[in-house]
């Protein structure tokens, strides 16, 4: 298992498998192009070659950064990669004030495992009113 950073070599259809491994069917190459594009700290995770998972972030470099898409292939997780992924990112973001992260309904354990912890003022919207009945209050 490696890390790398360079996104100019990713395998965007790698990189979709992975996202419609986990369920999340609205992704396409384009759309997974933008996003990595636009993010500014990356882990793309090679096993044997493929891509079997990553991890994004946008930041400013010193006030505050915010972690995205920390995905892993189906059939991979469980092997300490999302882990990996995590303190790839945290490691890149260390001298940024705040780092925030919205975690997917029923992951909130493993990133308290990492040391992060629930905001007293965190908000948000969103535009799918799905999404907003499950992650807002």
């Amino acid at each position: 298992m490696k890390i790398i950073s360079d996104f100019s070599v990713a395998n965007l259809d790698e990189m979709l498998e992975v996202y419609h491994s986990v369920g999340w069917k609205k992704h396409t190459t384009e759309i997974i192009r933008q996003v990595f594009e636009a993010s500014n700290v990356i882990a793309l995770v090679m096993v044997d070659g493929r891509i079997v998972g990553f991890g994004r972030a946008l930041s400013d470099g010193v006030f505050n950064a915010a972690i995205y898409d920390v995905v892993v292939h189906k059939d991979y997780q469980n092997q300490g990669i999302a882990r990996k992924i995590m303190e790839f990112l945290l490691d890149q973001l260390k001298n940024v004030s705040c780092v925030h992260l919205i975690s997917t309904t029923g992951n909130e354990e493993f990133y308290k495992k990492l040391g992060l912890k629930k905001l007293k003022t965190g908000m948000g919207r969103y535009l799918n009113p799905n999404l907003s009945d499950e992650y807002l209050i």
